[in-house]
């Protein structure tokens, strides 16, 4: 299976509408129409490509959907025979998902934790009409997607052996923290696009990574968030696998936002080796004041699904 990149992000959260500040003002992020007009809908991005971020006004803090994108429909087609192969129920998209998506076609399906996945091709891109919420230099996007995304699951074994057997995702390497294991895959030159950590019980959005151009973006972010009072998760630090020297602030809607600078990028032609290592931080990244995340939601262990 042929996954190229994060594509977007769909979450639902009852503060919705702080994001029309948030994201563009204190972010960055270029705001965007909604493509069905919906009201409760807060449309933003950090490229040519409208929609990367989406928050739809709801009862609970969760993620509804991520994207994956694939290079054209041959790979769709193929993509949804390897998972009906491998005894994953595939659902095809209607006209008004594949428009709110923005993309020529999609198929969607539940992973073992019980998120919703969609993997699409052809994602709308309107060049040249990037335009951030404030002055700044831009992000890494491209060819290495959105960012980067990590998920909390009630059990690491069968995430793990889903992404890497069924969605083909590399594995980059791993941390050993807080008692167990945190996986982190590839699918493009990005470091990880992916990051799986199990909690048993427990499943949700972690964060959401940004990768900015500059250094100073990372520390305007910074002090943006300090003017407005909002809680930092983690303080400013430099990861130990990927080098990525960010900060971590809790946004509306409980998860969290990387916002970084400086990752080191995955080179398989020269047979990237897998390490694992026992500290997510070379320096930095202490707990700040925002508390526990506020996005993730208890799961049964007989009862995956996650009701959407």
């Amino acid at each position: 299976m042929k996954v190229m990149s994060l594509g977007y992000l769909r979450v639902e959260s009852p503060e919705a509408k702080e994001w029309a500040t948030f994201g563009p003002e204190v972010l960055g992020l270029a705001t965007s129409e909604d493509p069905l007009g919906r009201p409760n809908v807060v449309s933003l991005s950090n490229d040519d490509r409208p929609g990367r971020l989406t928050i739809t006004e709801g009862p609970a803090n969760r993620m509804t959907a991520v994207g994956w994108e694939l290079p054209n429909s041959e790979e769709l087609e193929r993509a949804a025979d390897e998972l009906a192969s491998a005894g994953v129920e595939v659902r095809r998209a209607t006209d008004s998902e594949r428009a709110a998506a923005q993309v020529r076609d999609l198929i969607s399906f539940t992973d073992p934790a019980g998120f919703h996945h969609e993997l699409f091709y052809g994602q709308l891109t309107l060049p040249g009409t990037f335009r951030p919420g404030r002055a700044m230099s831009g992000f890494v996007t491209g060819g290495q997607g959105l960012g980067h995304i990590v998920l909390v699951v009630p059990d690491l074994a069968a995430s793990l052996d889903f992404f890497r057997g069924v969605l083909g995702f590399r594995v980059s390497d791993e941390i050993d923290m807080m008692g167990g294991r945190v996986v982190f895959f590839h699918v493009n030159p990005r470091h990880h696009s992916l990051a799986i950590l199990g909690i048993p019980g427990m499943r949700g959005l972690h964060h959401l990574m940004l990768q900015v151009g500059d250094i100073d973006e990372v520390g305007v972010a910074h002090d943006l968030c300090a003017d407005r009072g909002i809680p930092l998760a983690m303080t400013l630090g430099r990861h130990t696998n990927d080098r990525m020297f960010s900060f971590y602030v809790r946004t509306p809607s409980g998860f969290e936002v990387e916002y970084g600078w400086g990752a080191d990028t995955v080179d398989d032609e020269n047979e990237w080796v897998v390490t694992h290592m026992v500290s997510p931080s070379i320096w930095g990244h202490k707990p700040g004041a925002a508390g526990p995340p506020g996005c993730l939601e208890p799961v049964a262990a007989s009862s995956p699904e996650w009701d959407s």
